[in-house]
């Protein structure tokens, strides 16, 4: 038995599920994550005993196994994920990429010093320094490609790592290993950095684009702020006209009280009085809360519902300065709800209302929406959260909600009962 390929082999899978645990959107607890990652390794061990020992002469045998451990570490990359698609798969073969730079470098050491101490030592420290550089440079990016869709499709993204892939396991593993063939070491090493160099201008093309999209959603609030000051300019010009009517007649109001009370028609009087306030309360500019762009959001949001004769109930604690982004907070709740008053504005008319209580302090986030409904409404298995109906250009709401609740460390939750939907986002922080 060759120990020295065996512990190689070994280490190499030790930082192939350390980066999965690290960079996966798990959808499973760390607990269980852990656990999957080091059944999975333990198979790759199994596996390797097979390639590397039992029939390690035998290239079908090498080749059979290789694609076996290929599928199970793409599975246990896919599984352990809250988000199953090519997102996943391209960092999951990117990482398999990243981990053989690593097992490569041990080789050539092998090759060059003859020291298998040396080697191995190398290529744990080349290992170690490949993994905590990606997650100092690329964990942020590659939250945000999770978080929102930026790029329409991955698929051919995936074709970059699977044809770096192929380039390795010909140039340095298969038909002939590298120390066989220590000629390809040149170019083994610039195939390295030719891999490195075309990953780091696709993620800074990713990057480029998740910026974009965040610039689009903040010009997009910020054109809702400006027009709710628009309105608000006008409408505050109509009530400063209708308050110097009622200023101008508030003699003749005056009069009328003193005449009617002289009478004793104290009735009369009550509903001069109610009709003054009337006026005075239909000329007030109502104010939801301290923060403007969240108050222009719940401005817009509580028009839409009154267009649609929904009656909202709000509880709102809001400061003027929040903890937490006030553009991604504010997106939440114009997300949240939006989708209450879609779900109630075709119910009949004593089921129209929506419950909505939004508290943001020093020390914690909630987010609660309330309605009733009468259409199905669909969760998805993985994230537990109602799915849009809507097909592919749907949806991204819900997206965007569970998103923030991971940057803020919080958790997101709905249930139906009894035909009232129900949905909460609550962070302690």
């Amino acid at each position: 038995m060759d120990y020295f390929k065996n512990i190689s082999y070994m280490v190499s899978h030790i930082f192939l599920m350390s980066f999965f645990y690290l960079f996966a959107v798990r959808g499973f607890s760390k607990g269980k994550t852990v656990f999957i990652c080091i059944c999975s390794f333990l198979s790759l061990c199994f596996l390797d005993c097979f390639k590397l020992n039992i029939y390690a002469d035998n290239n079908l045998s090498y080749f059979i196994v290789t694609i076996l451990q290929i599928l199970l570490v793409q599975f246990t990359n896919i599984f352990i994920s809250r988000i199953r698609d090519s997102r996943v798969l391209f960092m999951g073969l990117s990482a398999s990429n990243y981990v053989i730079a690593g097992s490569i470098t041990t080789s050539v050491v092998y090759i060059l010093t003859g020291s298998r101490a040396a080697s191995l030592a190398a290529g744990t420290s080349i290992h170690i320094v490949i993994l905590l550089l990606l997650y100092a440079k690329i964990k942020g990016v590659w939250k945000k490609c999770c978080e929102k869709e930026y790029i329409g499709n991955w698929w051919e993204l995936c074709l970059i790592p699977v044809f770096f892939y192929c380039g390795f396991t010909f140039l340095a593993f298969f038909p002939f290993k590298l120390e066989q063939n220590p000629n390809n070491i040149l170019g083994v090493m610039v195939f390295i950095i030719t891999m490195f160099v075309s990953y780091v201008v696709v993620l800074r093309y990713v990057e480029s684009e998740a910026n974009r999209n965040d610039i689009y959603w903040k010009n997009i609030l910020s054109e809702y702020y400006i027009k709710d000051l628009e309105n608000q300019y006008r409408s505050v010009e109509q009530f400063e006209q209708n308050l110097k009517i009622l200023r101008h007649d508030i003699r003749h109001y005056s009069g009328m009280i003193d005449h009617l009370l002289d009478q004793k028609e104290y009735g009369e009087v009550r509903k001069i009085v109610k009709y003054i306030n009337e006026v005075v309360d239909e000329n007030k500019i109502t104010k939801y809360c301290h923060n403007l762009i969240v108050n222009t959001v719940i401005s817009n949001m509580m028009e839409k519902a009154r267009s649609l004769d929904i009656s909202v109930s709000l509880n709102l604690l809001i400061p003027k300065e929040l903890p937490v982004n006030v553009y991604e907070f504010a997106s939440v709740i114009a997300n949240l709800f939006e989708n209450a008053l879609i779900c109630a504005e075709d119910l009949e008319e004593r089921k129209k209302y929506v419950e909505a209580k939004i508290h943001c302090t020093g020390d914690h986030l909630i987010l609660e929406f309330k309605n009733e409904y009468e259409k199905e409404i669909v969760l998805d298995s993985v994230t537990g959260l109602p799915k849009s109906k809507g097909g592919k250009t749907h949806g991204f709401g819900m997206q965007s909600v569970l998103a923030f609740a991971d940057r803020i460390g919080g958790n997101v939750g709905c249930h139906c009962e009894n035909g009232i939907f129900r949905i909460i986002l609550f962070a302690k922080f």
